[in-house]
């Protein structure tokens, strides 16, 4: 690392509340709001059980397990743009990784907490470390997460020690340099976890047999190609609307063209693949279980509708454009709007994938569709409240975290009286050899 880094890190001043609007004061008493919801919601599942959820055992995963897998998914920035620095050498997105670490920590334990109450036996969360099951799936992925997200609070470690008074102290201070030279070996082990656990995901999915309707190969792959699109993308929609907020530029407009464009590939790749995957089992695939199964769904829930126009056109395909379209890629509201789409689009495929396969009954065949009738599903209002809970604490740590902590070294102020514009200068700007920003 060279001192380039710790010179920018020096001069950063947090910003603080003191001086703040009352707009932001405003959005933060909301969310305390929104996090009080949560916290007596979540008071409510531990002192009552999961009775207090219209979750059953025909349908046991509903509204948390889709927010454990989106938040997953949504933390994928850091493994992303961890691989184009390290990896690829591409050190100018130094400038926004980050944040893609602090959004990825968040991302990771927002899952957790969502997981933690969706268990029911919440005094045993600890199992999986002591009794291994090495031939489970799900043990796998609890313990990649685990530990990549210890790999996300090693990455985090130095610039919390940078951005508070803690780096006047001489150990911590030595401490955080010797973190930022081991981030290289760091970033590379959680890329490695991060990819093992997104694929495992979908493989807890794709490789059940007794549910056609999941099984799939390709899940593992649409997992991985849905959290790289998707990671990133919630990473850039962050960066552009706080920028605009604080009127300061966060990052240099290359990077965020840059990593518009990974976006936009990673959403064409996964559109390919989805649609193949896709025609493979409902139009070449000639097992009976599987068509029965897509006429299930399309007879009694807006699956059809939600995946065509959800999850393909307006999740993918129309993103697609917008970020690698050069006019629509140097717009920042066509960014932030094809995030959104994407970050949208993600929730609706892991909520059509938890659902899907639990709708069908297993028993369930033509002739004893009266016995075993199709399962429905309706979040109560304490899983909404939890739900709210989880999200609020995100964006109110990231709220936080964006005025106490040094997470975009490269921010700059804007001369007096200038605003930050709707568009983008997409200048490619030579490469530099500042210390990595902890990616």
């Amino acid at each position: 690392m060279t001192d380039t880094s710790h010179t920018t890190t020096a001069k950063f001043r947090p910003l603080g509340l003191r001086n703040s609007s009352w707009t932001l004061k405003a959005w933060i008493a909301l969310l305390v709001i929104a996090l009080a919801i949560g916290l007596i919601s979540a008071f409510q599942v531990i002192t009552n059980g999961l009775g207090v959820t219209n979750l059953t055992d025909e349908l046991p995963w509903g509204l948390w397990i889709t927010l454990d897998l989106s938040s997953i998914a949504l933390g994928a920035g850091a493994f992303t743009l961890s691989a184009a620095v390290y990896l690829f050498g591409l050190k100018r997105y130094e400038a926004i990784a980050r944040a893609a670490v602090f959004v990825g920590l968040l991302g990771y334990s927002s899952a957790m907490l969502a997981l933690f109450m969706d268990i029911g036996r919440y005094d045993r969360f600890y199992h999986p470390l002591i009794y291994w099951n090495v031939h489970s799936v799900l043990w796998e992925i609890t313990m990649c997460v685990m530990l990549y997200t210890t790999v996300l609070l090693m990455e985090l470690i130095p610039i919390v020690i940078e951005s508070t008074p803690l780096k006047n102290i001489g150990v911590l201070r030595t401490f955080a340099h010797l973190l930022h030279r081991l981030m290289p070996f760091v970033a590379l082990l959680g890329m490695g976890l991060s990819l093992l656990h997104q694929s495992s995901l979908g493989a807890t999915y794709g490789i059940l047999t007794a549910r056609p309707v999941w099984y799939s190969p390709s899940a593992p792959v649409l997992f991985i190609l849905s959290a790289v699109a998707a990671g990133p993308a919630l990473t850039l929609l962050v960066t552009i609307l706080a920028s605009r907020l604080l009127n300061r530029e966060l990052v240099p407009e290359n990077v965020l063209s840059g990593v518009a464009k990974l976006v936009g590939f990673a959403c064409l790749a996964y559109l390919y693949l989805k649609l193949w995957s896709w025609a493979a089992t409902n139009y070449y695939s000639q097992v009976p279980e599987q068509r029965f199964g897509a006429e299930i769904l399309s007879q009694n829930t807006p699956y059809n509708f939600t995946f065509w126009f959800g999850e393909v056109l307006f999740g993918a395909l129309v993103p697609a454009i917008f970020m690698l379209w050069r006019r629509t890629r140097t717009n920042r509201y066509t960014l932030v709007l094809g995030s959104m789409m994407i970050i949208a689009g993600l929730v609706i495929n892991r909520w059509n994938m938890t659902l899907s396969g639990f709708v069908i009954p297993l028993d369930w065949s033509p002739g004893v569709r009266e016995i075993f009738p199709v399962n429905q599903y309706l979040p109560s209002l304490i899983e909404w409240g939890v739900a709210l809970g989880i999200v609020a604490y995100s964006w109110l740590a990231f709220t936080l975290g964006l005025r106490f902590l040094n997470l975009y070294p490269e921010a700059r102020n804007l001369p007096p009286g200038k605003r930050v514009t709707a568009e983008i200068e997409e200048v490619d700007a030579p490469d530099t050899s500042v210390a990595p920003a902890n990616a």
